[in-house]
């Protein structure tokens, strides 16, 4: 897969692209924040570029288009989709710019010390305003600057920020390579000192940076002889999953509990000869009501948006194409259970018939079927690669995304209802017996894309209540400087944004649109905290542990926002760069454990790097992202999890080891 995704981009950008001039940095436009003086849209997240609005927040996001990124061509970002939200992501990247900064010398907290971050004097503070709580987090610089003029400072939430919340954040005692203090931006110093006459244009400035000021104070930070501080708002619950809800609530109070309509394309029975797991695969087609603006939903559709921003249906359908596997064992007398498979990057449904799915099938008794994550499936791979050259487009992949998760809820409806799939000959024996149990609760098992994707999908569903989500992580911002698979869209992407700070910022607000339709934006809603119209859900998450695609890093961040439990020990000793390995998540008990987890399976691979870069060296050894699905007994520990909902240790009480796959 990795290669078709690369040779369709080159071919793509040898017959599309041209390189461009370089770009001279240009004086501040309207709309920016004149806090810093150097950036405009930094730092960021910023309530600057935000507007008292009736939403559940208080405000809007309101980016003037002028001061937006510009891609080689001087065309800026169209800030139409971001001027709907009413807040910044839940996983925001903190972006500020600091000539001169040394985080060594400075002391501040690493991606393998995160519980510095907490400490009284730390260089850099996040509070939650509302609690006062200090929130965790790793500092880093670009490591994929060239130089540093243009390095940005990026501080990750080490556990995602409260949805509706808002936060303050400070700088202080920040240091260079020579351990020199370095002086705070000159409009920061004056708008932190005296008050300014009413008529001065940094006035409105000042007053907010007071507010913000006052806060910090409140929760114990000092704020004489600050580098730079800022606050802003996360979107709330109705901001982020709002469209998504809406289309599913819409679609099935349309079926009124009946199976979505349905056709079957193809059946194709195998003898045991010819396979000894699967009797049985199906395709097929569901018909999803549209919410794309254009008919039939094609790569390139947004969503169709009334005036209030929501989804509207369009009036036809999108036929979201299904593929299903039926084990050996399923039998009239004996129906399996329902669960979903969610394909990895850029792929298809077909993944469903890949050999590891096809064990899980006959090891656990389970029929799985899979549909396409249309927006990231094969199909869109000529138009997320063009995406790169304009991110004003860039809407239409989480638009297309979104819709692709009704058509796995429509899907697992139809596993689940006696009209649906098991009422069909396809999924039944030759004497009309259902292979499929329909009365079964519905599970879901996704890998990389799937496990990304997936967790939004299962915060939404109301039919699945236990889910696997396998090599998973969230956030791309964070995601995708640190995977290899972003290898063949980089170099689109540094051709039109040639400016390695314009390229974070342009990474920070891509997340804004893609938490509509990945885990970072559903996280809250996968532990104790159900979306409306869902059970509670539990998800067992399975990491590679040097994982060259899905940065592991980001799976601890899910777990702590999940509140999920680590399988303990986790790795061996020495295995880990971290001071306290899997810091902040709690260790699973003894015996079995009815809720979520994080398993880390160990297959030999190096650690990764602990800068943003990918494990792209021969020092990194042989990529694991295929191990623990491939592996026997991290199956079995699925396979029973996903019936019960429990996690049982498959590992004797050791640090889990897989396989390398073949």
């Amino acid at each position: 897969m990795r290669l078709r995704i690369a040779l369709t981009i080159l071919a793509l950008a040898g017959t599309s692209l041209v390189t461009p001039p370089a770009l001279a940095h240009s004086a501040p436009a309207s709309g920016c924040d004149p806090l810093a003086g150097t950036e405009c849209l930094l730092p960021l997240p910023n309530d600057w570029f935000t507007t008292p609005a009736k939403t559940p927040t208080g405000r809007r996001v309101a980016f003037d288009a002028a001061a937006m990124p510009r891609n080689a061509a001087g065309t800026p970002i169209d800030p139409a989709l971001w001027n709907l939200a009413d807040g910044f992501s839940p996983g925001s990247m903190l972006l500020a710019h600091v000539p001169g900064l040394d985080l060594a010398a400075t002391g501040a907290a690493p991606v393998t010390d995160v519980g510095r971050s907490l400490r009284r004097d730390a260089p850099i503070v996040l509070v939650d305003t509302r609690t006062g709580e200090r929130v965790p987090y790793w500092a880093e610089t670009d490591a994929n600057a060239p130089g540093p003029d243009r390095r940005a400072l990026i501080v990750r939430p080490a556990r995602n920020l409260r949805e509706g919340h808002r936060y303050a954040v400070a700088l202080r005692a920040l240091r260079d390579a020579e351990s020199r203090v370095l002086p705070a931006p000159e409009v920061f110093t004056r708008l932190a000192g005296s008050a300014l006459p009413a008529g001065d244009p940094l006035a409105a400035r000042q007053r907010a940076l007071r507010r913000t000021l006052a806060d910090l104070r409140s929760a114990g930070v000092a704020t004489r002889g600050l580098y730079l501080a800022w606050d802003f708002t996360v979107a709330s619950e109705q901001g982020i999953a709002g469209p998504a809800l809406r289309m599913r609530d819409e679609t099935l109070r349309g079926l009124g509990g009946r199976s979505p309509e349905f056709t079957v394309t193809s059946v194709t029975d195998l003898t045991p000869e010819q396979d000894p797991q699967v009797a049985r695969e199906v395709t097929g087609e569901v018909l999803v009501p549209n919410y794309l603006n254009r008919p039939g939903g094609p790569p390139g559709s947004n969503l169709n948006r009334g005036p209030d921003g929501l989804p509207r249906p369009l009036g036809d359908s999108v036929r979201a194409g299904f593929t299903c596997v039926i084990p050996r064992s399923a039998a009239a007398r004996r129906p399996a259970p329902p669960a979903l498979y969610g394909h990895g990057l850029l792929g298809r449904d077909a993944e469903v018939r890949a050999g590891h799915v096809r064990a899980m099938a006959a090891e656990h008794h389970l029929v799985f079927c899979a549909t396409r994550w249309i927006g990231m499936s094969e199909e869109d791979i000529p138009h997320v690669a063009a995406v790169f050259g304009d991110l004003s487009t860039f809407g239409t992949v989480p638009d297309r995304l979104q819709q692709s998760l009704l058509g796995f809820i429509a899907l697992g409806r139809a596993m689940v209802t006696p009209d649906g799939l098991a009422g069909h000959p396809a999924f039944q024996d030759e004497r009309g017996g259902p292979l499929i149990d329909h009365r079964a609760a519905l599970g879901y098992d996704g890998n990389s894309q799937g496990g990304i994707a997936g967790g939004a999908l299962v915060a939404l569903s109301p039919d699945v209540r236990n889910a696997v989500l396998g090599v998973t992580g969230m956030n791309y911002s964070t995601l995708l400087d640190r995977s290899v698979a972003f290898a063949p869209f980089r170099p689109l992407m540094e051709r039109s944004y040639p400016d390695p700070l314009t390229r974070q910022v342009c990474f920070a607000l891509m997340q804004m649109l893609w938490d509509r339709a990945e885990t970072n934006g559903y996280a809250h809603h996968l532990g104790r905290d159900p979306l409306p119209g869902t059970p509670r859900h539990r998800v067992l998450m399975h990491v590679a542990f040097g994982d060259h695609q899905v940065a592991p890093v980001t799976a601890e961040v899910a777990a702590r926002t999940i509140g999920a439990r680590i399988h303990r020990p986790a790795v061996a000793g020495g295995r880990s760069p971290d001071v306290v390995p899997y810091w902040g998540i709690g260790s699973l008990p003894r015996g079995p454990y009815r809720g979520s987890a994080l398993v880390v399976w160990d297959s030999g691979t190096p650690a990764p790097p602990t800068a943003n870069t990918p494990p792209s060296g021969p020092e990194y050894g042989r990529d694991p992202h295929s191990d623990p699905r491939n592996d026997r007994e991290a199956r079995a520990q699925k396979g029973h999890f996903l019936k019960v909902g429990e996690v049982v240790d498959v590992c004797g009480g050791e640090p889990c080891s897989a396989d390398p796959a073949t």
